[in-house]
This record gives structure tokens, C-alpha cells and sequence, in this order.
């Protein structure tokens, strides 16, 4: 593992030097050396005082890169820019469902192992899976370290969040041999199977498969676990539904507070006096839900009321938007496999 470590250094170091030279330019200052950076020299002192390599530590943070466009990225995430329609036909198409329902069969073992242990559904981790990486196929092509780094010490207002995100990161990768700069993700440092941030990979991913490793960048055993148990360890009711369809007027009732992924805390009762109720499900005058409701093109609304297990998707991304597509997601997957009659 060493040996390969310093050889994808060597190449790395004389692509740069390969392609700057073509260019006539010189090489560029290195942003994060902790040489002439104190912020990333005290991180790193904290982090070799933990027991990791002072020597690699400095490496990895050698080769970090400063990527403005990952600032950029930050603030135009879609949860924050399009209607419901819209959002939902990035992750609801035919192909997804099919591709959803052959992972499923082709890890129907270790779905039913999770949903055994966590009370997770297949279709529910199998959906996760379908919005966040269509099934492993597209991890991210940003490079983990460059992310967070640049996060870490120039984002404006959360630097302190994604320090320690990064801290996380390090201690992740050269606790498992593995060289930081060789690990991919997406724009805000989530990575592999399910885009753990760092943070999660450490509290809740799991060996599902049982070969001494937790490696969410290439099994996927041991992503269906991990997702099973992250799901668990925010509340997952077993057996619970997550959404109850619901009827109600044109106009949302300006008196009501919607979308908002907090736990359940609104009463069917006072639900119902807004004229809101739902169409399904046997939900008593004072069980609490959370009121939803999911805006068109044509200007018609729909109504959901979701459950605690909505509230669950919610901690793994807290927009609303995504819990309904992977509740939308799941729904269609498991329509489809009973329709395929497996």
C-alpha cells in the first residue's frame, strides 16, 4: 500500500510539473502547506498528537488544491432552487426504477440482513442508493481532500464544520492505508456508496460483510448496512410508514408553517380545521405529522403529511425535497417488483 501510495505521488508530481511547463507557467503556490499555513499546521498537530503520521499528515495536505469552484458549487445545491416537479424528474425516471429493482435482486441477501437488524425496508435503502449515486455508478469526481480543504479554510460562515469534516477524512483514510488525494466524492465532501460525510462514515458505517473493513467507496454490502444502522440510529420506526397522501385546499393555509424537516409536531386535528386531512393511513385527531406541501408548474399543489420515518430520511439530507424523492423513489421500486411478481 505504501509502495503504491508514493508511486501515484511520483506521477501526480510530474503530471503537474509536465503540464505547467507546456503551459510556461511556474508552478503555483501551494495552498495548504502547513509549513507556511497555521491553521492547517495546528489541525495537524492535533491530529499526530491522535496517534497518526506527522510525515503523512504534511504529505496529504501538501497535495491538497484550492478549488474555488466548489464554493461556487455550495450555493446553487437544487434543493434550494426548483419545485417539487422539477426536482423529482432528476431522480424519477423508468431507468432508475429498473435499475433500482435489479440492485435489489442482485442484493436481496443483505437487504433483508439490514432489514432484519435495522428495520430499514430494501426498497427504502435501495432508493438512497438511487438518489444519491444511481446505484454506485457516479460517486463524485471531486477530488475528497481539494473539497474539504478548500471548505475547511475558505468557506465564509462553516469552516469550523468542515475542518472538522476534514479531520475525519484524514483520519479515515490513513487509518484504512489509504492515500487522501486517491479518494473521490462529490463537491462537499460526501463520499462513496451512500456520500457519507466523514463525520457519518465514522459513527455509523459498518463491515455488513464481515472482511475487517468498512469501506463504503467500493462494497456495496457494506454500504446497504451502513445506511440500515444510520437510519436506526436516528429513530427508524420498524414497520411505520413514512408518508400518508392528504387532501386540502388550493391555497395553503397561510396559518400553517410547511416544509419544514423538523421532528412531527403538528396535530391532524388542527390539521383539519385548516381543511387539510388525510386520504389514507388510520392517523388519530392527535397524532403529529409534519405538514408538507409540494408546489407544480401549472400552479396546482399536493398535500403530504409526513411521518417519523420522513423525518428520519430528513437527517440524511434535510430538505424535504429529498426525503420525498426517496420516499417516491422507494414506492415506485416496490410497485415494480410486485408487478414483476419477485
Amino acid at each position: 500500500m505504501a509502495l503504491r501510495w508514493k508511486q501515484g505521488r511520483v506521477v501526480r508530481a510530474l503530471a503537474l510539473i509536465v503540464g505547467m511547463a507546456s503551459a510556461g507557467t511556474a508552478l503555483a503556490e501551494t495552498d495548504f502547506d502547513p509549513a507556511t499555513h497555521p491553521q492547517v499546521r495546528a489541525m495537524l498537530d492535533t491530529l499526530s498528537a491522535r496517534g497518526l503520521s506527522q510525515q503523512q499528515l504534511d504529505e496529504a495536505m501538501r497535495d491538497a488544491v484550492y478549488r474555488p469552484q466548489v464554493l461556487q458549487a455550495m450555493g446553487h445545491a437544487a434543493e434550494h432552487r426548483l419545485r417539487w416537479d422539477q426536482y423529482r424528474d432528476i431522480f424519477i425516471q423508468p431507468d432508475r426504477v429498473a435499475q433500482g429493482v435489479a440492485f435489489l435482486q442482485q442484493h436481496r441477501e443483505a437487504l433483508a440482513r439490514a432489514q432484519r437488524e435495522y428495520g430499514v425496508p430494501p426498497e427504502v435503502i435501495v432508493a438512497i442508493l438511487g438518489v444519491e449515486t444511481r446505484y454506485g455508478e457516479h460517486k463524485g469526481s471531486h477530488r475528497v481532500l481539494d473539497s474539504l480543504s478548500t471548505l475547511a479554510f475558505h468557506h465564509p460562515t462553516r469552516g469550523d464544520f468542515f475542518r472538522r469534516e476534514l479531520m475525519a477524512f484524514l483520519t479515515i483514510t490513513l487509518g484504512q492505508g489509504v492515500d487522501p488525494a486517491s479518494r473521490y466524492g462529490s463537491y462537499a465532501g460526501a463520499m462513496g456508496y451512500p456520500q457519507f460525510i466523514p463525520t457519518s462514515y465514522q459513527a455509523y458505517a459498518v463491515d455488513f460483510d464481515g472482511d475487517g473493513l468498512k469501506d463504503l467507496w467500493n462494497d456495496p454490502t457494506d454500504a446497504i448496512g451502513s445506511i440500515g444502522n444510520y437510519f436506526s440510529e436516528h429513530g427508524w420506526r420498524r414497520g411505520q410508514a413514512v408518508l400518508v397522501e392528504a387532501s386540502g385546499p388550493a391555497t395553503p393555509p397561510a396559518q400553517l408553517a410547511f416544509n419544514q424537516t423538523e421532528p412531527p409536531a403538528t396535530r391532524v386535528s388542527a390539521l383539519a380545521a385548516a381543511g387539510i386531512r388525510p386520504t389514507a393511513g388510520s392517523l388519530a385527531p392527535d397524532d403529529k405529522v409534519m405538514p408538507l406541501v409540494l408546489d407544480y408548474a401549472d400552479g396546482h399543489v399536493r398535500y403530504v403529511l409526513g411521518l417519523d420515518n420522513f423525518y428520519v430520511i430528513t437527517r440524511y439530507n434535510h430538505s424535504h425535497l429529498y426525503a420525498m424523492a426517496v420516499a417516491t423513489l422507494a414506492q415506485r421500486i416496490q410497485l415494480a417488483l410486485e408487478a414483476a411478481g419477485t
